[in-house]
C-alpha cells in the first residue's frame, strides 16, 4: 500500500509541476489541450525534378517560400530557381503527391528566361479565374496547401509539363 501512495504523490508532484510549468508560459492547464494551435501562414518547399510526374532528371532545383496574411486574403511568395534554362511559366496546382493536377495560381508567365535567382516575387489576391482547382479565394489555395492537395512548379521549353516540382503543405 506504502508503495501505491509514493507513485500516487509523484503523479501529483509531476502534475503540479506541469501546470506551474504551463502557467509560467501563459497557458492554463486546464485549457491547453483544448486550445487549437495558431493556423501555419508559412510555406516553404524544395523543386526538384525528381518530385515531377513522371521524374526529369535535370541540374535545375528551386524554392518557394509563400506567406498568407492573417485574413487569408492574401499570401506573398518568392520563387527562388538555380540552373534552369528556357522557363515560360511556373504554377500552383491543385493536386496530392505524386499526381499531376490543374493549374490553380500563375506565379511566372511571360517571355522565356534562363535564371539563377529570384524567379518571381510577388503578392496574390485571387486564384486564377475559373481555374478547374475550383479555387474561388486565397483561402481556398489556403486550405488545398494545408491539406497537403497543392504543389508548385516551374515549366520549361524542354518539358513543358514542368522540370522542377515541389509539394506544398
Amino acid at each position: 500500500m506504502r508503495q501505491t501512495n509514493v507513485g500516487r504523490r509523484r503523479f501529483l508532484v509531476s502534475l503540479g509541476v506541469t501546470g506551474v510549468l504551463l502557467g509560467g508560459l501563459g497557458v492554463n492547464p486546464a485549457t491547453a489541450k483544448s486550445n487549437s494551435s495558431p493556423r501555419k501562414r508559412n510555406f516553404r518547399t524544395h523543386l526538384r525534378g525528381d518530385e515531377e510526374v513522371p521524374p526529369v532528371e535535370t541540374k535545375a532545383q528551386g524554392q518557394l517560400l509563400v506567406k498568407f496574411d492573417d485574413d487569408l486574403t492574401q499570401f506573398s511568395y518568392t520563387l527562388i530557381v538555380a540552373n534552369i534554362d528556357d522557363v515560360f511559366a511556373a504554377h500552383i496546382h491543385c493536386g496530392p503527391a505524386g499526381q499531376n493536377g490543374p493549374v490553380g495560381v500563375t506565379l511566372f508567365g511571360g517571355e522565356q528566361t534562363s535564371a539563377s535567382g529570384i524567379l518571381a516575387k510577388e503578392t496574390v489576391t485571387e486564384p486564377n479565374p475559373g481555374n478547374v482547382c475550383g479555387w474561388e479565394s486565397i483561402e481556398d489555395v489556403y486550405d488545398a496547401i494545408q491539406s497537403g492537395n497543392a504543389y508548385v512548379n516551374v515549366h520549361t521549353v524542354g518539358t513543358p509539363s514542368g522540370e522542377i516540382r515541389g509539394q506544398l503543405g
